[in-house]
């Protein structure tokens, strides 16, 4: 893992042009406080967890049957997937409820009332929202 001080240079570096697009939250390695304050524009994919659940059983089963190599060599295999604490199936119902509590609350703060927030509970508004941005910024001939 990168160092923290490191970390937050290089998240620094990439949100210091006029122009630039974050994915992830960061939150845990403090780099939040950069991003969020240099953004103007937040979208939030807040899916309801069982559809969470499917997605990432449908995901890991599709990845367990297919070998699929992962980074580093590494394999995702039926015994960590389903029978182990790290499971990322234990990892969602864990942090599923407090991580919607900390951005309703992070994004509620007065610092960042600056941010343009776009949150989307179903796929098909995030796919409109999106069809309707490129259709804003298609060149006009």
């Amino acid at each position: 893992m990168v160092d923290e001080s490191l970390f937050r240079s290089r998240v620094d570096a990439a949100t210091s042009p006029d122009t630039w697009v974050v994915d992830g939250n960061y939150g845990g390695r403090g780099a939040r406080q950069i991003v969020w304050g240099r953004a103007d524009t937040v979208v939030w994919l807040d899916p309801p967890l069982p559809v969470i659940l499917t997605r990432l059983w449908r995901r890991s089963v599709g990845r367990i049957r297919s070998g699929y190599v992962l980074w580093g060599g590494n394999r995702e295999t039926f015994r960590n997937t389903f029978l182990s604490r790290e499971s990322l199936f234990v990892w969602a119902l864990k942090t599923y409820r407090g991580r919607r509590r900390l951005y309703l609350r992070e994004l509620a703060r007065p610092e960042h009332a600056h941010l343009q927030l776009h949150r989307f509970t179903r796929a098909a508004d995030a796919e409109r929202w999106l069809e309707a941005q490129r259709r804003i910024a298609a060149p006009r001939i």
